[in-house]
């Protein structure tokens, strides 16, 4: 398997922990979001992935983008451990704060919204730290209430699943923005047990081979 993605990107983070939990080897094939105006946007990479956007999945024949399809595709082909509970309402729920995070937190301090703000619109740096700060602690607040529902030693009970794979890349985040998450403790409990395993340390962007 080959993983496009980049050190700091929070979905790329995200499949480097799924396949650490799932023990497979892949080769980590790093597309600079930055150097020489985005790697992302060259003709090479846009022929394997249109939206310019990473992480892209190959296995074998399959090429695939989106966090949460590579993940649950990863979770099919390689069933053990589980991601994802068996019981439907569950698993339903765990997909719920998943996507919570993935689609309604993330994108809104994406680099390519933060790149726009800057750039396009000439949002003063100010004006672009309280837009993350209020978008983060929006999220995270309504995370902390559902977490302290349902967690255990992680988002769901004790067992480790897509919701806090999701998790802890928002977190570093949110840490790296500066941001105070002093009022989520739930959230931080489980950012810190995630971290004491070996799946979630050696996928950390910091111990990637195009670490800056």
């Amino acid at each position: 398997m080959k993983l496009y993605g980049y050190w700091r990107s929070s979905a790329a983070y995200r499949v480097r922990i799924a396949l650490n939990l799932k023990q497979l080897s892949f080769e980590n094939l790093p597309v600079h979001l930055v150097k020489n105006g985005g790697e992302q946007h060259s003709d090479s990479y846009k022929a394997l992935n249109p939206s310019e956007l990473v992480p892209t999945l190959v296995d074998g024949d399959i090429s695939l983008n989106q966090s949460l399809a590579i993940i649950e595709y990863l979770d099919e082909m390689y069933p053990k451990p589980a991601l994802l509970p068996q019981d439907v309402a569950t698993k339903a729920k765990v997909r719920a704060l998943a996507l919570d995070i993935a689609c309604d937190i993330h994108p809104l301090n994406n680099l390519r919204v933060l790149q726009y703000l800057s750039g396009t619109l000439a949002v003063t740096d100010a004006a672009k730290a309280d837009w993350i700060n209020h978008w983060l602690h929006s999220g995270f607040t309504a995370l902390e209430q559902r977490l302290s529902q349902s967690a255990g030693q992680f988002c769901f009970g004790n067992e480790v699943t897509l919701a806090d794979i999701c998790l802890v890349p928002q977190v570093y985040n949110a840490l790296r923005f500066a941001q105070d998450m002093s009022a989520f403790p739930t959230v931080m409990a489980i950012q810190h047990n995630c971290q004491q395993l070996a799946a979630f340390a050696l996928a950390a962007p910091e111990q990637q081979p195009d670490a800056q």
